[in-house]
């Protein structure tokens, strides 16, 4: 029998209905009649009767509650130290908002079974609240990052929402001093030779930021967490991975100059019109897409200079809309 342990992170901010529409959306999943699955909340708790707690446990979950220390890494790696006596064979990291099909579990078990060198599986993402025009120029965007997720020997599934190998886990624990924890494991496991699988019969959805100052302060975060990456620069050459150095090279450079690919926006109307298939995305998502790159831009440069002048980047809740 294959033991599976289920992992989710929840930072102090995150409102009560929200856990709950986790929660109930997670105990749903599909998973093999051989596999054994424990579900771990690890809760920042926000009071000393944190509500949240009494809810999950009614939910029949496990609770690990907290005081938050090294941010999303740190509660992973709490949940794991609570998890050591159950020594599962395979760890699910997912977010409160993440909305996995009901076959992810089973089928990114499956992928890893089939490929011992791979260390993660995950699928494609999609947003699942594309209420307005941030929203939706973000879902617009994930489109071309399924693609690159798909061609890139570099994949990168933020959040280490996925499957993942628990023996390296435990033994290559994520680094509570990274902004960007979860391309941080992933530099370090594609340079130790491993690598990341893309299930294609199975789908992710998640929220994206619905307010222009969430998503600044999101991608500041991840820009900084980039910039933070290249310290492993002789690991990542050690590799002798011509290919995934080149991925790992452009996906920390490239990406800081956004600002190069406006042209391209500027005709994507047209691209829009002619091969979209979802009624979310408009023409008039250009005018979004535009506002974006300059967001980008500006987030690429203000996370850059607090990178040089040794100012950290601050962690911020995000408002949620539309579950």
């Amino acid at each position: 029998m294959k033991k599976i342990a289920v992992i989710i992170p929840v930072s102090k901010s995150e409102d009560t209905q929200v856990v709950l529409n986790s929660v109930k959306r997670i105990v749903a999943l599909d998973h093999d009649e051989h596999l054994i699955v424990r579900i771990l909340y690890a809760v920042d708790i926000n009071s000393e009767n944190d509500e949240r707690i009494k809810l999950l446990k009614k939910e029949g979950v496990e609770v690990c509650s907290r005081r938050m220390r090294g941010r999303r890494a740190g509660a992973i790696n709490d949940a794991l130290i609570y998890l050591a006596d159950f020594n599962p064979d395979f760890v699910a990291l997912f977010d409160v908002d993440s909305r996995p099909a009901r076959n992810f579990i089973s089928e990114c078990v499956d992928a890893l079974e089939n490929d011992t060198r791979a260390y993660i599986a995950s699928s494609r993402r999609y947003i699942s609240n594309p209420v307005n025009l941030i929203s939706r120029t973000i879902q617009a965007e994930y489109y071309t990052l399924n693609f690159l997720l798909k061609i890139s020997a570099f994949k990168q599934f933020n959040g280490l929402i996925g499957v993942l190998r628990a023996d390296l886990l435990y033994k290559h624990k994520l680094n509570e001093d990274a902004i960007a924890e979860d391309a941080d494991y992933a530099t370090r496991m594609h340079a130790r030779g491993y690598k990341a699988i893309l299930v294609p019969s199975t789908t992710i959805y998640e929220q994206s930021p619905v307010r222009w100052r969430d998503l600044l302060s999101q991608r500041k975060r991840w820009y900084y967490g980039g910039l933070q990456l290249w310290r492993y620069w002789a690991d990542v050459k050690r590799s002798n991975n011509k290919t995934f150095i080149c991925s790992w090279v452009m996906a920390l450079t490239i990406t800081y100059c956004i600002i190069f690919f406006l042209p391209f926006v500027l005709v994507s109307p047209f691209i829009i019109l002619r091969y979209s298939t979802s009624p979310k995305i408009s023409p008039s998502v250009s005018a979004g897409l535009i506002l974006y790159t300059l967001a980008l831009q500006y987030a690429a440069i203000a996370a850059i200079f607090n990178f040089v002048s040794g100012r950290s980047i601050e962690w911020k809740s995000m408002k949620r809309r539309g579950w």
